[in-house]
């Protein structure tokens, strides 16, 4: 916890509890009268850059930064801080979804900060799987999907700053300001590439997320919301499930017969079925 003491003693923040996870340090804290949270990676990662996507979208939708530095940053801290996987949990997801797209369109249309990766960029990990020997995941099953991914990266319309992981456990409710996102990675793509995210979430509730009626209900209400290509959506969803399982590979998790991301892929496959007929691809998932 030093580096974490010590960074609190530069920002002049005065610590009153720590906690850690398994990616992070984080300190509560206050700054001048004001409550703060202090946040130190472990490790270089996505969210070692958080404090710069966080300043490009200026409060609009996401918590607000007072320092950040890579691997370092203090922000507001959001009260009472309760997750919006709560709302699920309670049986409440139609409502969950609607409060995501509003953070969707709050967080939309801002300007990238300068080194942040394209989807293009994180696709490159469909390569790196088929080059690595392993075989948890079909070789047959990533080439399609890899196909899908470029064709629909290559195809995009109006590409803008992405959260890039953002689900129920990343917006946070505050007294003041409402329903705010946390912890972004920042990923330059359409917005249609948002969704899947949310779509493979709550983890640990697969009966839902992965339940064909709910991800074909979530979908029409997020693309119709935010008025987004569905079939883009979806293509996307299937695409990111599988990139998503790759990138638990190489983490180190090996996959299990539920690994959320699987199950997901394997239910859009249902849901493309049941599509909307005006909006469906000739190109079957």
């Amino acid at each position: 916890m030093h580096e974490l003491e010590t960074k609190a003693v530069e920002w002049n923040v005065k610590l009153d509890q720590i906690s850690e996870t398994p990616t992070s340090l984080i300190g509560f804290g206050v700054r001048g009268g004001v409550r703060v949270v202090l946040k130190i990676s472990k490790q270089v990662s996505d969210e070692s850059h958080s404090g710069g996507v966080l300043k490009a979208y200026g409060g609009n939708g996401a918590v607000r930064v007072h320092e950040s530095e890579t691997g370092a940053v203090l922000l507001e801290r959001l009260e009472p801080g309760e997750q919006l996987v709560n709302l699920v949990k309670h049986g409440r997801d139609v409502e969950a979804t609607e409060i995501l797209a509003e953070v969707i369109a709050k967080l939309a249309n801002h300007e990238a900060p300068t080194g942040c990766p394209t989807v293009t960029d994180w696709g490159r990990a469909f390569d790196r799987y088929l080059q690595s020997g392993d075989e948890q995941i079909p070789r047959e099953v990533v080439e399609e999907a890899r196909e899908m991914y470029y064709a629909l990266a290559s195809s995009q319309s109006q590409t803008m700053l992405l959260h890039g992981d953002l689900q129920h456990y990343n917006v946070l409710f505050d007294n003041q300001r409402g329903w705010v996102a946390i912890d972004p990675k920042g990923v330059i793509g359409e917005l249609e590439y948002e969704l899947n995210a949310m779509l493979r979430n709550p983890i640990e509730l697969p009966d839902i997320f992965a339940n064909p009626v709910t991800i074909t209900r979530r979908l029409e209400t997020l693309t119709t919301s935010l008025r987004l290509d569905y079939s883009r959506a979806l293509r996307w969803s299937y695409t990111q499930s599988i990139l998503s399982a790759i990138w638990d590979i190489e983490d180190g998790h090996p996959l299990t017969p539920n690994n959320p991301s699987l199950l997901l892929a394997r239910s859009l496959k249902t849901s493309h079925k049941k599509a909307p007929k005006a909006q469906k691809s000739p190109k079957s998932i």
